[in-house]
């Protein structure tokens, strides 16, 4: 059995250069309670804490890897099968995250991230190819984890045991509140996703709303969805940028897109909300962001979200704040995205050989990685979930508590 080392705080027990790669594994992930394991048994892990889970490393190649730059090199060996976990993933990645803290990034952190930003700019041209990426992948692959109307951003939970089908259809009229919208308005939506939340308002509060996406398979499958339920007079699905919005409205609302926006555009991003809503109008801006100002994930922007950000809500202040926009509501909806995503992971891994059978086993991993790293990200406050709601500063209020939330 090995046997910690005096004053290690690890349990080492064999040579030095692998005692000097565990001890300078942990210098940088912190002193998280995870066993690591090499190929001829020899472990670590920090003294007087119970490991969550085991990480196996195949070769000292990915330990030497680990070390340098952990985030990318865990996922890139995770998916590439030359590291595998024992135990509870969203636990150990949980452990992890706290482990590390807010530590700011290194220099190799921040030139990757530099590099990434500019590759996967969200120019016109480029956010169609980083939304491509993401959100056209089969239709039938979402259908496997989303809810039958395939919402894919955060639910609200009544209790914690409700369902992800009634959370989300809580979700949706949860912002149709928040928008006080009256029969025969008109609104604007900014990322429609595949629909739902355009169909909602059209179909129980009697708005017209021209809902822009410029994902062809999401546009193509609300189109069909809004024909079928008899909404194509009352909803009209445009694909197209964002930038092209120029009608006016009396509400404007954006779920789920703004982390597709590049932060340094978001001024330009309230001029569009101004074009709409003028100073007279009111909206909703619904995201996942942070505590702090600071890079999005290396490893999710590399493989699963070209071009994401989550924007503090100091950067999104830079959206309202040029044109006078009063924010009338701040909420944050963590434990909820977390409990959405705890959802969809269930479904996405019992779904898990049609998911191999679609895109193959690295696919899969990725794919399950991310939504596991994304529970533990909330589940910590790594990652927050913000409800803005704000109108022109010609707006009156229509009510004086929030009673009719």
């Amino acid at each position: 059995m090995i046997t910690a080392k005096s004053g290690s705080g690890y349990t080492i027990g064999f040579p030095r250069i692998e005692q000097r790669l565990f001890e300078q594994l942990f210098h940088s992930i912190g002193p998280a309670p995870i066993r690591f394991v090499l190929p001829d048994g020899k472990e670590a892990s920090p003294a007087g804490k119970s490991p969550v889970g085991t990480v196996f490393i195949h070769d000292n190649r990915t330990l030497a890897k680990l070390i340098i730059d952990p985030e990318m090199a865990f996922g890139e060996a995770y998916v590439e099968g030359r590291v595998h976990v024992e135990g509870d993933l969203v636990r150990l990645l949980e452990e992890v995250y706290q482990s590390m803290g807010t530590s700011p990034e290194g220099k190799y952190e921040r030139l990757t991230s530099k590099l990434l930003n500019w590759w996967q700019a969200n120019t016109p041209n480029g956010s169609r190819n980083n939304i491509h990426h993401h959100y056209d992948l089969e239709n039938d692959f979402y259908k496997l984890w989303l809810d039958p109307q395939m919402i894919y951003t955060c639910a609200y939970f009544a209790s914690p045991e409700a369902s992800l089908e009634e959370a989300q259809e809580a979700k949706l009229d949860y912002i149709c509140r928040k928008l006080q919208l009256r029969p025969g308005e008109t609104v604007t939506e900014a990322g429609c996703g595949w629909g739902a939340l355009a169909m909602h308002m059209a179909q129980h509060y009697g708005v017209t709303v021209k809902a822009f996406n410029i994902s062809h398979e999401q546009i193509l499958f609300a189109r069909r969805a809004a024909e079928e339920r008899g909404l194509s007079d009352q909803v009209e699905f445009i694909e197209d940028d964002y930038r092209s919005i120029s009608q006016r409205c009396d509400a404007f609302v954006s779920v789920g897109m703004l982390e597709h926006v590049d932060p340094k555009r978001f001024v330009d991003f309230g001029e569009v909300i101004y074009r709409t809503i003028g100073d007279k109008g009111r909206g909703l801006l619904h995201f996942v962001g942070r505590s702090h100002t600071g890079n999005f994930s290396r490893w999710i922007r590399k493989r699963i979200f070209p071009g994401a950000h989550a924007p503090s809500l100091a950067e999104a202040m830079n959206i309202l704040q040029p044109r006078h926009y009063a924010v009338l509501d701040v909420e944050n909806l963590r434990p909820h995205y977390a409990r959405t995503l705890e959802h969809w992971l269930d479904r996405f891994e019992a779904s898990s050989p049609r998911v191999i059978e679609m895109y193959g086993a690295w696919f899969q991993r990725a794919w399950r990685l991310y939504l596991a790293g994304s529970i533990a990200g909330f589940r910590t406050g790594t990652l927050q979930l913000f409800q803005i709601t704000f109108a022109g500063a010609k707006r009156q209020s229509s009510s004086w508590t929030r009673a009719p939330l």
